[in-house]
């Protein structure tokens, strides 16, 4: 399975109980009530859906939505390569 930016912004909107639509892509996500649970969740999701190599640091890092959705595409061979 391949996880879009739009998937991958439902998927963070889902665990914030927020709208997509609410999302700041470029705002850290703890700033819009992230927090290491949620973050672990995703880890989680996103690692069952097949995006394997997804390491919980890579993401706890840098906390935007659009570094997120880059450093997913890039372990799926998606755009750039994530690091």
């Amino acid at each position: 399975m391949i996880l879009s930016a739009e998937q991958v912004a439902a998927d963070v909107a889902d665990v914030l109980f927020a709208e997509v639509a609410d999302l700041d892509g470029e705002s850290d996500l703890r700033d819009q009530g992230m927090d290491s649970v949620r973050v672990m969740e995703l880890v989680e999701k996103w690692r069952g859906d097949g995006i394997e190599g997804l390491d919980y640091v890579v993401l706890a890092e840098d906390q935007r939505l659009a570094r997120w959705a880059a450093v997913l595409a890039g372990l799926q061979g998606v755009g750039e390569p994530a690091g």
